[in-house]
């Protein structure tokens, strides 16, 4: 468990969102440290994407603040989010198939030596991260097409891509939700591997097995607001089910919820 004297990675503090007449988020804190894994749950259209949006600076906050290690920020842009050290592996890996795992791994930051594609150092800077061999992706053949790998060794190399920029905090969309049941453990393993690097992790998940897996807390979003703060080793899933869908009234707002629950 993290210690509660050390500042979260990520606070957010009262964010609202709006789309024109409708009211995305409203009011929602999560709070996220260093070697943690959040897990961001919520029936459809409770606002979990839109809160990622905002993390991310795809669409940032109409209201409320952000702090980052304890001082407050400001997330305007994505490339603001990706200089404070926030990465995000989207549902879709946002992957091209005609290219190999190493020019996945650094598509949009790609080496070049005279204007030209430096495949060597590229390759030999992937080896020597030991991203490949350390996050277990059973890829042989780096130069391979993506369109050749399974979707559970896609998901790996989406992620290779994110933590090539050495993030402080990983968001997941999503990311069993096309994977079969070994592939599902093993990115499970993954995780894990995540939590012992310091890297804090936001996993948005409809499967609740795979958070009592591996989170050690649940927020629940449920129509734009927070619908409750678990620790999961304490919480049975039947509460947060009932939080998810509206059966039991848990919505909370402010910093103490999430204190309740250190």
């Amino acid at each position: 468990m993290v210690h509660v004297s050390t500042p979260p990675v990520l606070a957010l503090r009262g964010i609202s969102r709006r789309f024109g007449a409708v009211q995305a988020l409203r009011d929602v804190e999560l709070e996220i440290h260093a070697g943690e894994v959040v897990a961001l749950v919520g029936d459809n259209g409770a606002g979990k994407s839109t809160l990622v949006k905002v993390i991310t600076g795809v669409a940032p906050a109409d209201e409320g603040a952000i702090e980052w290690e304890g001082r407050p920020v400001r997330i305007s842009r994505p490339h603001e989010a990706r200089a404070l050290g926030i990465a995000c592996v989207y549902q879709d890996l946002a992957l091209c198939e005609s290219l190999d795992v190493v020019g996945n791994i650094f598509l949009g930051h790609e080496i070049c030596r005279a204007g030209v594609l430096d495949e060597v150092s590229m390759e030999r800077r992937a080896r020597e991260l030991d991203l490949l061999d350390t996050l277990s992706t059973g890829i042989a053949n780096v130069r391979v097409p993506v369109t050749a790998l399974s979707a559970g060794q896609r998901q790996t190399v989406a992620i290779c891509r994110a933590l090539l920029s050495r993030p402080k905090l990983l968001i997941l969309d999503e990311p069993t939700a096309a994977l079969g049941v070994s592939q599902t453990a093993r990115f499970l393993d993954l995780i894990e591997h995540l939590r012992e690097r310091g890297i804090g992790v936001l996993l948005i998940s409809h499967n609740l097995g795979d958070v009592k897996a591996v989170a050690d807390e649940v927020a629940v979003l449920r129509l734009g607001r927070n619908n409750g703060f678990f620790d999961v080793l304490t919480t049975p899933q039947e509460q947060i089910i009932s939080s998810m869908t509206g059966a039991t009234d848990n919505a909370v707002t402010h910093r103490k919820a999430w204190e309740a629950v250190r």
